[in-house]
Parts: structure tokens; C-alpha cells; sequence
């Protein structure tokens, strides 16, 4: 659509993704929830990208961004196939870097904490948006200032602007100074806060209800995924 009104292709941000059901137990995971996540968060990304490198290739310029997560470089007790979809996209976009790079393309990825969305607000009953800040904020080691949806915002456009015309291959974590803490103490100190805000991080996407069983389609070189079977 971008190419037959604008002439061209300037920017492709992959920025959908599911975290499926939260099992964080391997003996107790499903194959098909596995599936389904890796489906939509690798296989869909993948897709993306190779329709707009097509574009930008004959073009040599171009700039792809992909939502990485914060489970990209921490680990913990969460579902093992958000965990895998997420390292994967940071692989597959680092490779991508070294590969179109000399055609003038960039490819960089952005990693997340929570902020106070509305999907974030009513997957915790409609909290109010405040109290959500007060969660996440208490769970954060950056003291002082609140992580807000425009500011996930402002860090991709920077990757997809002229002003990071030489960054390419990055994983910019916005998420204050917590990719650099002890994880596991900063577990121990928080635990009741984290329990909370690993919910919204990891299983926020997931379904309100078990969802049915799903079969996943052979892939297809198609833009659009396959849809799950009914």
C-alpha cells in the first residue's frame, strides 16, 4: 500500500507478536501454543521483512525495525515460547543487519518494559492507568520518571529516522538501567511487584480463556500468515 501511494517504501516496523499461553514449565507446555507463538512472532516478522526488502533493495535505503522484549536478554520464570520467539527475532535481525547493510538498509530492534496502555490496564481488571504507572514504576530501578507509551514510540522512530542514519544491528532496551541489574535480586526484592508486572510483560497477549486447540498451517510465502485453523 506504501509502495503504490508514496512511490516507495521508506520504513517497515514488524511490530505485532502474541506471548501465547504463560508455561513456563516445559513438561507441561503445549506444542501447538509453541507453535502459534513462534508462528506469529518469528514467521511473521520474517514475512514482513522479506516483502519490504524487496522494495528496498532496488531502492538501497530503507530502514526495518522489529519489538524485541526485554525476555531477549533476560531470562526467567516465563513461557518458554515467548522467551524463544523474542531471542529469535533478535537473531534473525542481527543477521539481517550484515546482510543489507550493503544495500543501504538498516535493521534494528526495540526492547520494552510495560507501560500503562489500555490492553495493559484491562488485563488487570481496568486498573486505573495511575496505579499501573505505580506498579510498574515500583518494579523499575530507574527512579524519577515514568516509562510512557510515547516513549517506546520516540525510541523506534529514532532507529527509523536519518538521525540514526549509522546504527544498524542495535537492541535498543528501554527499559532504564534494568538490562544491566542482577535479575535474580532484584526478583528477590520485588517478588510480590514482579509477580505482577512478568504477568503483563509475558502473558499480556495471551487469551482471557484457554483457547481451542490449533493446528498450524504449512507456511506459505505469503504476506499474510495462514490463518489458524478453526
Amino acid at each position: 500500500m506504501a509502495v503504490s501511494k508514496y512511490g516507495k517504501l521508506d520504513i517497515m516496523f514488524n511490530n505485532v507478536g502474541i506471548s501465547g499461553k504463560a508455561e513456563s514449565r516445559i513438561l507441561e507446555s503445549e506444542n501447538d501454543n509453541f507453535k502459534r507463538v513462534l508462528h506469529v512472532n518469528i514467521f511473521g516478522a520474517f514475512l514482513g521483512t522479506k516483502h519490504a526488502a524487496r522494495v528496498m533493495i532496488p531502492a538501497k535505503k530503507g530502514s526495518i525495525l522489529f519489538t524485541s522484549s526485554l525476555a531477549s536478554i533476560l531470562a526467567d520464570d516465563i513461557s518458554h515460547s515467548y522467551v524463544a520467539s523474542k531471542h529469535a527475532v533478535v537473531g534473525m535481525a542481527k543477521n539481517l543487519s550484515v546482510e543489507l547493510g550493503q544495500y543501504g538498509i538498516r535493521v534494528n530492534f526495540v526492547a520494552p518494559f510495560a507501560t500503562a496502555t489500555p490492553l495493559l490496564t484491562n488485563a488487570l481488571g481496568k486498573m486505573e492507568k495511575k496505579k499501573v504507572e505505580d506498579v510498574v514504576s515500583s518494579a523499575a530501578n530507574l527512579k524519577g520518571v515514568v516509562l510512557e507509551p510515547k516513549d517506546i514510540a520516540e525510541a523506534a522512530l529514532f532507529l527509523g529516522s536519518d538521525e540514526s542514519k549509522y546504527v544498524s544491528g542495535l537492541n535498543l532496551v528501554v527499559v532504564g538501567p534494568l538490562a544491566s541489574y542482577n535479575f535474580s535480586s532484584l526478583y528477590n526484592r520485588t517478588k510480590d511487584i514482579l509477580s505482577v508486572v512478568m504477568a503483563l510483560l509475558f502473558a499480556l497477549a495471551a487469551e482471557p480463556s484457554p483457547p481451542p486447540p490449533i493446528k498450524i498451517p504449512v507456511a506459505t510465502d505469503s504476506l499474510h500468515a495462514p490463518a489458524p485453523a478453526k
